[in-house]
């Protein structure tokens, strides 16, 4: 696994390598949301679940409101919990075998964990500008 390339973008994801359950649960938290909403409540959160342990441990309305900002907060809060549980379990081979984690996070994956840009070009925005500006820094 190498060091992703710093882009000038700065996404959250560049910032969490190389802890994969960090960059995984930040997609979860940017799914539907802005950036600018989950840097809000970025710091508190991974002080409180910085691991999937505390995830499992929090109690799940307290997962909830701490997730109120962001919207959809009761599945985000339910949704990260099942995430956890499976992710421990450690029987997954790709990111989108597990819970929540759809093709942003899956993508997300691959680039920021994986160190694989992939040829097909990602649908997300913010991983669209990356995988643009990282093809012509190779």
């Amino acid at each position: 696994m190498s060091i992703p390339k710093l882009s000038p973008f700065l996404l959250i994801q560049e910032s969490l390598w190389p802890n994969q359950w960090l960059i995984l649960v930040s997609c979860v938290l940017l799914n539907q949301t802005s950036r600018k909403q989950v840097e809000k409540i970025w710091r508190h959160f991974i002080h409180v679940c910085p691991n999937p342990e505390a995830i499992i441990s929090i109690d799940e309305q307290e997962l909830a409101l701490m997730l109120k900002p962001l919207g959809f907060y009761s599945r985000r809060a339910k949704m990260l919990k099942k995430l956890a549980s499976a992710y421990i379990k450690n029987d997954w081979k790709h990111a989108k075998d597990l819970p929540g984690i759809g093709e942003y996070g899956g993508r997300a994956w691959e680039i920021f964990c994986c160190s694989k840009l992939g040829t097909i070009e990602p649908k997300d925005g913010a991983l669209k500008i990356y995988w643009r500006w990282s093809l012509n820094k190779q």
